[in-house]
């Protein structure tokens, strides 16, 4: 997702970072960084916000429930993966668009 609008961070960056964001992982830096983006940029703000809602009504549906750690490491490991090939895909397209001119 991009608006289209050039940015400091870039919108990739910031949805990469998203759920480190509303989780409260992410140092102070990167927090500002993110908020300067969301007061920039509509698209990033909107998708903030139903992150955001989803986040809220999970926690109030299943607040009481642990997430065994195993299965936090295997979800945030596949995450990883799918932004590692993601990235590599990335890469290889606008490698070709180079190589296209």
């Amino acid at each position: 997702m991009s608006c289209g609008d050039p940015h400091d961070t870039e919108c990739g960056e910031v949805l990469d970072h998203l759920y480190e964001f509303l989780d409260n992982e992410m140092n102070e830096g990167d927090c500002a960084k993110l908020r300067v983006h969301f007061e920039e940029c509509s698209p990033c703000l909107e998708k903030y916000g139903l992150e955001q809602a989803i986040k809220a009504l999970i926690k109030r549906s299943c607040g009481c429930d642990d997430t065994p750690s195993d299965l936090r490491s295997k979800v945030l490991a596949r995450i990883d993966s799918i932004r590692t090939r993601q990235r590599a895909g990335e890469s290889l397209v606008a490698t070709e668009a180079t190589a296209a001119e």
